[in-house]
C-alpha cells in the first residue's frame, strides 16, 4: 500500500518508517523538519514532501500527488512545556494542521484508513491505569488540542465512512528523540560526563513505551479491518518513577548517578501517575510490547 506519514522524519516517525518499509509498503513522508531530521529516515527525494501542515495548499497538493491508501498523522507539537509557553502556535499546528490534513484526505478516493497520533494527556489525573472508556479531561493546552483532533477525526469518519483510529500515545522513548523529555535529558547530561544530574519532579511515574514497539503497533492497526471509528491506548502497561529510570542508567553504566532537583525544572502542575490499560489493543490486534525499559536504555547507551 501507499502510506503517507505526516511528521514522518520525527522521533516516532523514524521508527515507523523503516518498520513499514520492511513490510514492503510504499512510504511517503510530509514534514517541515522543525522537530524532525531528514537523516533519520531513508526515503527517496520523490517520496519526501517538505512542508508545514498549516499550509493547506501544500498539504492538499502533496496528498493529491501521493493518493495514499493509508495516512498516519503524526505531525504536531508534542512537548508539553513548549505547548504551554506557545499556546496559540501549538493549537494552530495541532488543530488547524489536522483540519488541513483531513480536508485533503476527503478527496482521496482510494483512502482506506487514517490513524491519528493522540495522547494520554487527554485523561484527567488518576491513580490507576486509564482505559479508553474513561472520561477525558485534559490538564493542559497539548491535551486539549489533541482532544480537539480526536473530535475532528470522529467527524471525518462520520462524513466519509473511512476507517479512523485515534491512538493515544503514552511516554515514548528510543533513538532520535528531538524534544528534551526525561530520558533524552538524562542521556544528554550523562553523555556530557556528568554523574551529578539536574532534574525536576522525581516522584511522578510514567508508562514508557519504546518506539520500536509503537511501530509494531502501528503496523498491527493498519492491518486491523472494519475499524469504523475507534480509540486505542498505546503504552506498555508498566510505570516507572524518575528515580527508577535513573537507576536503570546506573545499572547499564555501572556507575553511581546523583540527582539534584533543579527548581526551574519542577512543574507546578504534575500528575503522580500516568499508566495505560492496553488490553484493548492487545485483544483486538494480538500486539505485544517487546522492549523493556532496561533493554531500551541499554540500546541507547550502546549506540552512543
Amino acid at each position: 500500500m501507499k502510506i503517507l506519514i505526516t511528521g514522518g522524519a520525527g522521533f516516532i516517525g523514524s521508527a515507523i518508517v523503516p518498520k513499514l518499509q520492511s513490510e514492503k509498503h510504499d512510504i511517503f513522508v510530509y514534514d517541515n523538519l522543525s522537530f524532525g531530521n531528514r537523516e533519520f529516515i531513508t526515503v527517496a527525494d520523490d517520496h519526501f514532501f517538505y512542508g508545514d501542515i498549516r499550509d493547506a495548499v501544500a498539504v492538499s497538493n502533496a496528498i493529491h500527488v501521493i493518493m495514499p491508501n493509508v495516512i498516519i498523522h503524526l505531525a504536531a507539537v508534542h512537548f508539553i512545556p513548549y505547548c504551554n509557553e506557545h499556546p496559540f502556535e501549538s493549537s494552530d499546528i495541532n488543530i488547524r494542521g489536522t483540519m488541513n490534513v483531513l480536508e485533503a484526505a476527503k478527496k482521496v478516493k482510494n483512502l482506506t484508513k487514517i490513524i491519528f497520533a493522540s495522547t494520554a494527556a487527554v485523561y484527567p489525573i488518576s491513580v490507576s491505569a486509564v482505559a479508553e472508556t474513561d472520561e477525558v479531561r485534559p490538564l493542559d493546552i497539548y491535551g486539549l488540542s489533541k482532544l480537539a483532533g480526536e473530535q475532528l477525526l470522529k467527524k471525518f469518519h462520520l462524513e466519509t465512512g473511512i476507517d479512523t483510529v485515534c491512538c493515544r500515545f503514552f511516554n515514548a522513548f528510543g533513538p532520535n528523540e528531538t524534544n528534551p523529555h526525561l530520558i533524552p535529558e538524562i542521556e544528554k547530561q550523562i553523555k556530557e560526563g556528568n554523574r551529578k544530574i539536574a532534574l525536576g519532579n522525581l516522584t511522578p511515574k510514567r508508562d514508557f513505551i519504546h518506539t520500536h514497539d509503537m511501530a509494531n503497533a502501528m503496523y498491527a492497526l493498519i492491518k486491523l479491518e472494519n475499524v469504523g471509528f475507534d480509540i486505542f491506548n498505546l503504552g506498555r502497561g508498566i510505570e516507572y518513577a524518575v528515580t527508577e529510570v535513573v537507576a536503570e542508567f546506573e545499572k547499564v553504566l555501572n556507575e553511581k548517578i546523583i540527582i539534584e532537583v533543579d527548581p526551574i525544572r519542577v512543574r507546578k502542575v504534575e500528575r503522580m501517575h500516568l499508566l495505560a490499560d492496553v488490553s484493548k489493543l492487545k485483544e483486538r490486534t494480538g500486539w505485544e510490547p517487546k522492549w523493556s525499559l532496561d533493554q531500551g536504555i541499554k540500546n541507547l547507551v550502546d549506540n552512543w
